[in-house]
């Protein structure tokens, strides 16, 4: 077994609480159903934060509320949401003292969430995915204790594609950047169209748009899709973005 399953496994143990944290642009592609398996085997309650809710609009936050219970939008970077988390909390733990353990992919902001309850920079952060190596223990309060892990993949799963587009691969670490950066434009077509000011339309033909308006080009005028496709996935995974 890995070690990062260790970790992941030894947090649920130890914990009252656990958090899944989830890209909230992508709900259903950021969960983990192996550790929430676990975490329900464990009998340990499980809380979904979805992060980055102030890149989404506000029907979508609707429709991912109903879909999971009980869950909290916050937004690490902006500080918003984590007054609403922190009752949430204390309101599972039945006011007593509690320890948290946060779980999630690589690169969803577990570490900036920490960062945000805690008010200052104790966890490690790092826009590039896998930044934490081991678990981390911070006190947030009196009476909240957080347990922060590494990113961990489904050990089943081997999507490039899912891991591309969700951040839990670096844009610059991926083999084949022009498939996940169609897979986004595919998906998010009104979107991308508005951000890079091109015609919406077919994927290749928008993505060589961008390209070409970016200046992102090869001898004799051609467009570098290798190049154009890492810049989409870098504004992508960096929440430059907005849906």
């Amino acid at each position: 077994m890995p070690s990062y399953w260790r970790h992941v496994n030894k947090v649920i143990q130890n914990t009252d609480i656990v958090i899944e944290v989830l890209d909230a642009r992508m709900v259903e592609q950021t969960r983990n159903k192996e550790i929430e398996a676990k975490i329900t085997q464990s009998g340990k309650k499980l809380l979904y934060v979805l992060n980055k809710c102030d890149l989404m609009g506000k029907e979508e936050m609707k429709t991912a509320a109903n879909k999971l219970y009980p869950s909290v939008f916050v937004s690490s970077t902006n500080k918003l949401g984590t007054t609403v988390l922190k009752k949430k909390i204390m309101e599972l733990g039945q006011g007593k003292k509690v320890t948290v353990g946060i779980v999630g992919y690589p690169n969803v902001g577990k570490s900036s969430l920490i960062n945000a309850l805690s008010g200052r920079h104790a966890a490690r952060t790092s826009a590039s995915s896998g930044f934490t190596r081991g678990i981390q223990k911070v006190i947030v309060g009196p009476k909240i204790i957080l347990l922060d892990t590494p990113g961990v993949f489904p050990d089943k799963e081997k999507d490039e594609l899912k891991h591309g587009a969700t951040g839990a691969i670096d844009f610059a670490k991926l083999k084949d950047p022009e498939a996940v950066a169609i897979k986004i434009i595919e998906e998010n077509k009104e979107v991308i169209s508005k951000f890079y000011d091109v015609e919406e339309g077919d994927a290749d033909e928008m993505l060589e748009a961008i390209g070409r308006a970016k200046h992102k080009l090869s001898s004799g005028d051609v467009v570098n899709l290798d190049i154009a496709s890492r810049l989409i996935l870098k504004d992508w995974q960096r929440g430059k973005v907005r849906k």
